[in-house]
């Protein structure tokens, strides 16, 4: 009985392997990226990131990655947080460190002087007594955009928030105060892309 059972349910995750084509795993080759030749050359989603003492090297090369993704301008390394080349940024970069054009910057708000002066609309990332709900926030595709993530403990320093343009929070309805900055810059860069390029699934 049991035999014939498995017999059955291999028979039944066979016929399941056919008929499901549709959700078959692509090979890495057939995801058709682009070189770093090809990157570089392509044209860029008018967005910058601007990385404000954050002193973890794991979040920096993740950043990195999600500006790869989403073929960001830049990647403004501020303060404390390093730069490459580090095996800690290519641990997680995984190369994208060396495809994204990358600005180091002692001063913060030297970024924020040279962002504003080229005319970029400014948003800190950040929880703040006038902040604006992600969900809520609207762009002009026709205009150039920074944002500004701030160190893993203290955040953006406030110095650097009082030049912003605006500021802008991810709702959130649990128990803790704040997300990872890797992972809330993937939510916020994915969200800024979406209204700044027309993404063409074809």
């Amino acid at each position: 009985m049991c035999q014939h059972k498995n017999v059955l349910q291999g028979q039944y995750f066979i016929n399941r392997r056919f008929q499901s084509s549709d959700k078959r795993k692509l090979k890495i080759t057939e995801l058709n990226r682009l070189s770093a030749i090809q990157y570089r050359n392509s044209s860029k989603t008018p967005l910058i990131v601007v990385l404000d003492h954050v002193r973890s090297m794991n979040n920096v090369g993740s950043v990195f990655r999600t500006a790869d993704a989403f073929r960001l301008e830049a990647v403004y390394l501020c303060g404390l947080t390093a730069p490459p080349p580090h095996p800690e940024i290519h641990k997680t970069a995984l190369g994208a460190e060396e495809t994204v054009e990358w600005h180091f910057y002692q001063d913060t708000l030297e970024a924020i002087l040279h962002l504003k002066q080229n005319e970029y609309i400014l948003y800190a990332v950040e929880q703040t007594e006038g902040s604006i709900p992600l969900n809520k926030i609207t762009l002009d595709p026709a205009k150039k955009y920074a944002l500004i993530f701030g160190n893993e403990v203290k955040g953006i320093q406030q110095i650097v928030v009082d030049e912003c343009d605006h500021c802008v929070e991810i709702p959130q309805f649990g128990t803790k105060h704040s997300l990872n900055v890797a992972v809330a810059g993937g939510i916020v860069i994915w969200d800024f892309f979406k209204q700044l390029i027309e993404i063409n699934n074809d």
